[in-house]
């Protein structure tokens, strides 16, 4: 299936997908649908927000039942990576908390302190403009454990503007995961094996359509990772619970059990590591003191408990790398339960 954006879609037999080339689970087959978190909050949405879907829907809608949709790797997309042995992959690192100094800075808000289940959030989808081929903007879902030195493990999930990885501007659903700090395990979307997908509508790695604008209507999306009570997996819902698929346990260390740190927001590559700071924006380019219809967002922020409950944040700790770039604030009220604003515009007369 071609998409009017130019990625092609092979519908792919289920047991035939990259996870099942992982060697504890060849011969497997999908899992059934777990149990879905509780929740006692009800979210009410403002009729000025649309929920976004994905552009390749335009070209036909889905792939027939026992198959999923897997977006087409070019000759092209291997020969922009920067280096061919990582495509795919995220640079080494790049989460550390003193990331200010590799290029990747952050606005994220971020709780820990506990066990935690999964997260969720609502996101809306901006077009940020990347100004270098090697950098990219995106908005995620982070669910941690283990120590930033080496053995890091994260579930990721979101939407990013890479040139490299798609070869254009449109913000994309992705996913990512590591056991080792992004050193060798894990890869973007379904680019090596692991991440086991079960749906056939959604496609990992297509772009998302329509998107927000500045004044404009607000698009958003909204993204649950949870561990399922019963096999332990980690599962991904996309949207209205459109169930995505699930990373299996044994893919992690730390993971295998809970995480102890969640995190959301915002994430550039800044690739000058001397002279003027990146264009590159973050969110919609815009701080996040603008507010609604301006400013990105993340909002009715949870996560979920060892009994597969949904509850709202309690003690959030906010996080901007370089706040005269790209900044945060976060807020609460009835419609939104927990939410913030977030991103900037990058190199400015405040960040030169």
């Amino acid at each position: 299936m071609q998409s009017p954006d130019g990625d092609v879609f092979d519908c792919v037999l289920s047991h035939l997908q990259p996870a099942f080339d992982h060697p504890l689970l060849k011969g497997h087959k999908p899992l059934d649908p777990p149990e879905r978190p509780k929740s006692n909050e009800t979210s009410g949405t403002e009729e000025i927000i649309a929920e976004s879907f994905q552009q390749w829907h335009d070209s036909g809608g889905s792939c027939p039942e026992g198959t999923v949709p897997i977006r087409r790797t070019t000759e092209k997309d291997v020969l922009r990576a920067n280096k061919l042995r990582r495509f795919g992959k995220k640079p080494i690192r790049h989460l550390r908390r003193d990331s200010s100094g590799n290029g990747h800075e952050h606005a994220v808000v971020f709780v820990n302190g506990e066990q935690y289940y999964g997260a969720k959030a609502k996101l809306n989808v901006w077009a940020p403009k990347v100004t270098d081929p090697y950098e990219f903007s995106l908005s995620q879902i982070w669910v941690i454990s283990g120590s930033f030195e080496n053995d890091l493990n994260t579930i990721e999930a979101g939407w990013q503007v890479s040139p490299e990885l798609y070869g254009d501007s449109y913000p994309r659903f992705f996913t990512y995961w590591t056991t080792d700090a992004y050193q060798a395990t894990g890869c973007y979307n379904l680019l090596c094996s692991g991440f086991v997908q079960t749906n056939n509508k959604i496609a990992i790695g297509a772009a998302i359509s329509p998107r927000s604008s500045y004044r404009g209507r607000q698009f958003d999306i909204g993204l649950m990772v949870w561990k399922d009570p019963k096999h332990g997996h980690w599962w991904l819902e996309f949207g209205s619970g459109l169930l995505v698929g699930y990373w299996p346990a044994f893919l992690f260390s730390h993971l295998r059990s809970h995480a102890s740190m969640v995190q959301f927001g915002g994430e550039i590559v800044n690739s000058r590591s001397t002279g003027a700071h990146t264009y590159t924006q973050m969110g919609s380019g815009h701080f996040a003191g603008e507010g609604f219809g301006k400013s990105s967002y993340f909002r009715n922020l949870q996560t979920v408990d060892w009994d597969n409950n949904l509850l709202p944040l309690n003690s959030m700790h906010l996080q901007a790398d370089h706040p005269n770039c790209y900044d945060v604030r976060q807020g609460r009220n009835t419609v939104w339960g927990t939410y913030f604003y977030y991103g900037g515009p990058g190199r400015n007369i405040r960040c030169p």
